[in-house]
């Protein structure tokens, strides 16, 4: 009797760690005053609003923004779509950087660029270390700004 109770606190220990890490994905987004309308952004989760791309959405004034980290080998692969926010059609022609923070504290930006292909932004972090990466994207859009806020685990 005491090895089922035992194997059933090791089993409910478990799972709680399990949903713990699974949920430590916060995302946030913010727009600057030249973005229009200055709505509040709404935080979407996968498959509520549009096709998504395996990131979390977020819905900031006039457009829609999704972040996907993608380790690899060589690094971490950073995909960002950038879309209209009634639409959901890509927007190709803005600029688009990704501050990082490292788990370490040193910052690093990375630029992304146009993929006409897979209609995103794409860009590659080199750096391998472990831990939380925290992330903010730029995209200047004819001189309107929309601004995500991301992070991801290595």
């Amino acid at each position: 009797m005491k090895s089922i109770k035992s194997s059933l606190i090791i089993i409910a220990s478990a799972g709680l760690l399990f949903l713990g890490a699974c949920s430590n994905n916060n995302q946030a987004a913010n727009t600057s005053p030249n973005t229009q309308p200055s709505a509040s952004p709404i935080l979407k989760g996968e498959g509520q609003h549009g096709k998504s791309h395996g990131g979390r959405t977020v819905e900031t004034g006039a457009y829609h923004l999704e972040f996907v980290p993608v380790k690899e080998t060589n690094g971490t692969h950073l995909d960002f779509y950038l879309q209209r926010g009634d639409n959901h059609e890509a927007i190709p022609n803005a600029k688009v950087t990704a501050q990082i923070q490292l788990p370490d504290g040193t910052q690093k930006t990375v630029p992304l660029f146009y993929d006409a292909k897979d209609k995103h932004y794409a860009g590659l972090l080199k750096e391998k270390m472990n831990g939380q990466y925290q992330v903010k994207v730029n995209a200047d859009i004819q001189g309107k700004k929309a601004d995500g806020r991301f992070n991801f685990n290595r």
